[in-house]
């Protein structure tokens, strides 16, 4: 053969095989699939993150805790210094203190001003009884005056002592008055003594959560994924120190086209295989079902298929499977997403559940 039309044929032959061979391919992944009333969606595992962060600034004392492990809750996973903490809690201890001791001391006032003020009441009645007594004996004196039968000079006498019993009674009133209104002074300090106590109390009640703060926990069981800031770094309010997941609250979120998702309703079956593990078909439930569509991802979808509005859906693996199988549980890994459209057909056997022992 001629050596030129070696070099045309041998190009042609080898492109010929190559398309066989995908058709192949193609052949037996379609054959493989469940065929109609069935729909795929790929899609990627994700997790409900939780990120441990402090509530107020400080330096990372310790970490307690590595990259992947398992974590209870209410864990201690690292510390904050607390020494300017502390300074405030006992600072605030000291000011609750003294405040109680000022309501004593007010308490004590009003105790005080109370007597001073029933010491005036009581005086009140004694000056107001000489009153009534020297105005008696003034009313006789006059009369007996008015026939001649009393000296003028006594008259005088009475007609004073009357006068200096009015002037004591309304000295008596006075002095009751300026008695209550100390009683009413000392109450006002007790009000505000026990609102500087209350104050202290909530001061003192920040101080402690600021220090019981500084021990960072974890809310709930899960892994911790990353570590954020190192010991010894200033961590600023609200600033993270380690990342965690909860691998009991795991699920796939995938997209369908409208017309799909139009008929997927909350509970329905989902079927994932994991491109890591083909050999597992895992049982899920739809959990969610976006309200508005949306142009899918481009890591989910071909430009194609980009094209058309997709609503996103998400299948919620059961947790007390995920409780089984936690050592096993991967977020990120990307997968399909099986769903039945045709409620009158059954899972292939290629799509039966399948669980690792």
């Amino acid at each position: 053969m001629n050596p030129s039309w070696k070099r045309i044929l041998l190009p042609v032959a080898g492109v010929a095989v190559l398309a066989l061979v995908g058709y192949y391919a193609w052949q037996r992944m379609h054959s493989a699939g469940p065929g109609e009333g069935f729909i795929r969606s790929n899609g990627r595992i994700e997790a409900t993150e939780i990120d441990i962060a402090a509530r107020q600034g400080g330096r990372l004392q310790d970490v307690l805790v590595r990259e992947g492990d398992f974590v209870q809750k209410d864990q201690v996973l690292a510390h904050l210094q607390t020494d300017s903490l502390i300074a405030q809690r006992d600072e605030a201890r000291a000011q609750l203190a003294q405040a109680k001791t000022a309501v004593a001391t007010a308490v004590a006032q009003v105790a005080a001003r109370e007597g001073d003020r029933q010491s005036a009441v009581a005086a009140i009645a004694k000056q107001e009884s000489l009153l009534t007594a020297a105005r008696a004996k003034y009313t006789r004196s006059a009369k007996l005056a008015e026939q001649g039968m009393w000296p003028r000079q006594e008259l005088d006498n009475d007609l004073a002592s009357l006068k200096s019993a009015e002037a004591a009674t309304t000295a008596a009133r006075a002095q009751a008055g300026a008695a209550q209104a100390a009683v009413d002074a000392a109450r006002s300090q007790v009000a505000g003594a026990q609102a500087a106590v209350t104050a202290g109390e909530a001061a003192l009640a920040r101080a402690e959560t600021y220090v019981d703060d500084s021990t960072l926990k974890a809310p709930r069981p899960g892994r911790v994924q990353y570590r954020v800031a190192n010991v010894g770094e200033i961590v600023p309010a609200g600033g993270k120190v380690l990342n965690m997941v909860d691998p009991s609250d795991v699920y796939m979120t995938f997209f369908l086209p409208a017309t799909v998702a139009g008929t997927v309703g909350i509970g329905s079956e989902v079927r994932i295989v994991l491109d890591a593990a083909p050999q597992y078909v895992i049982p899920a439930r739809v959990s969610f079902v976006s309200a508005t569509a949306q142009f899918t991802p481009r890591t989910v979808e071909t430009a194609s298929e980009r094209e058309k509005l997709m609503f996103r859906v998400r299948g919620q693996i059961d947790r007390d499977l995920l409780l089984k199988h936690l050592n096993q549980v991967k977020t990120g890994l990307p997968g399909v997403a099986w769903m039945r459209i045709d409620a009158s057909r059954e899972w292939p056997s290629s799509l039966a559940v399948k669980l690792p022992e």
